[in-house]
């Protein structure tokens, strides 16, 4: 296959360069990814300054660019102008850190993979659970294999994968399980300082999540050490509220 490599942790950084290579073993690769890091950043895209690729070289002969924008911007930009051809996948990682629960929400990642959803080619997230990440080689692999899958039978129309897998060796995972989304709360704070002019600011403090028991939620299977896959769709209707919501008459005044 085709396959657009992407992130949110920059072009330099190792969980790409993994990615990046692993895949190149078996599909022909390039990469567009962010110049800096873009964690945190969700779906934003650039609208009101120039975006600028630039071509970059590496020891494997991979095409890649690096661009002064988000990752979404990497995904719209390599698919319509870079590449030169529409990719059959894209996939974004590997993010040192997982994108469980309600950090989907949040995540340049998995939003990464979420723009290549709606741009009809079949995407995937791939996280590893330690924001320090020390086993990207293994999570290449794992994804080696699902990408082998994905090409095989498909995805369905405005669905991606969002793949977390425990930063440990492979041969310690304890299995794959298929997950949902877990959507309990972040455990937040704020740090309040003041600056040298004894002025307040804010500086948003480390996020606890917290999960459930139910073993088929995405961070609680990632805590049992798992690895967690789950399908995400593009379509953020609530089709249970719908029929309900009609049913309230609401007119303009």
């Amino acid at each position: 296959m085709h396959i657009l490599v992407t992130n949110d942790d920059g072009i330099h950084h190792p969980g790409l360069a993994a990615l990046r290579d692993g895949l190149a073993r078996d599909h022909r690769v390039q990469v567009v990814a962010p110049d800096r890091e873009r964690s945190a950043i969700a779906h934003a895209i650039t609208l009101l300054t120039p975006l600028r690729a630039f071509s970059q070289t590496n020891g494997n002969g991979i095409p890649s660019w690096a661009v002064n924008g988000t990752p979404a911007d990497c995904v719209k930009l390599g698919v319509l102008e870079l590449l030169g051809e529409k990719p059959d996948l894209v996939v974004s990682g590997i993010n040192p850190g997982p994108n469980v629960g309600v950090n989907l929400n949040y995540s340049g990642t998995v939003s990464a993979a979420r723009e290549a959803a709606l741009l009809g080619i079949p995407a995937i997230a791939v996280s590893v659970s330690n924001p320090y990440g020390a086993h990207f080689s293994d999570a290449a692999r794992f994804m080696q294999d699902l990408v082998a899958d994905v090409a095989e039978r498909g995805l369905p129309k405005g669905v991606f994968l969002n793949v977390n897998l425990p930063d440990v060796p492979m041969e310690e995972i304890a299995g794959v399980r298929i997950c949902r989304q877990g959507i309990a709360r972040l455990e937040e704070a704020f740090h309040v300082r003041k600056d040298p002019r004894n002025q307040p600011y804010y500086w948003q403090g480390s996020e606890t999540q917290l999960f459930g028991e139910s073993p088929d939620e995405d961070g609680v299977a990632l805590r049992e050490n798992c690895i967690a896959v789950t399908p995400v769709q593009c379509d953020m209707t609530d089709y249970g509220f719908l029929n309900q919501l009609k049913e309230w008459k609401v007119e303009k005044p």
